[in-house]
């Protein structure tokens, strides 16, 4: 899996994943592949969590719908992951099933998004969420939470304690590893 996290504080924003893929048992560091798990989408960066395949096919879609794409608030988010949703279904055959209680149609992504307009994290069944602080997405993000929660009120900016997340992620999940992709920008009119 993976460890990424998005960090608001101050007037700084920040985003930052490891750089691991892991296929079953096999791992395949950066030595090997270039794992790029941030991409930029207009003035968005946005990192997903999940099988590797969701990668190539979400950052096409979320870039080739140009204008339409709109990350900057919550409904804005949910829109445009709304429109991925049908996308993935009618030209990548996604397979929407996860549970046989299912409420909505999966779209079998965990994805963290960051931009001057906040921080958000998108789930399954396309629950989009404005968070305040912090938060983290993949199997080494209960670590990074821990990580984030226990330095977040000292004095360090954002880019600082996403990297001590990742780096807790790292340290403690098997599916997760360095080197670690950070960016950080600043707030839209110095709030964040």
């Amino acid at each position: 899996m993976t460890t990424c996290v998005v960090v608001k504080k101050g007037n700084e924003i920040a985003i930052a994943s490891d750089s691991l893929v892991t296929f079953g048992d096999t791992r395949l560091s950066s030595a090997y592949e270039n794992n790029e798990k941030i991409f930029k989408v207009g003035d968005s960066y946005v990192t997903l969590a999940g099988t590797a395949a969701h990668f190539p096919v979400m950052r096409k879609l979320l870039l080739e719908m140009g204008e339409e794409c709109r990350l900057g608030s919550r409904e804005e988010v949910f829109d445009t992951y709304s429109r991925v949703h049908a996308l993935l279904k009618d030209k990548y055959f996604l397979n929407t099933k996860e549970d046989e209680d299912d409420p909505y149609e999966s779209s079998q992504i965990t994805s963290l998004i960051a931009n001057a307009h906040g921080i958000f994290g998108v789930y399954s069944y396309r629950e989009v969420f404005s968070f305040e602080r912090f938060w983290g997405i993949g199997s080494g993000r209960n670590f990074a939470l821990g990580a984030m929660h226990a330095v977040y009120d000292q004095p360090l900016g954002a880019r600082a304690i996403a990297e001590i997340g990742v780096q807790a992620g790292a340290e403690f999940d098997k599916s997760s590893s360095a080197p670690f992709r950070i960016f950080s920008l600043r707030a839209l009119d110095g709030q964040a």
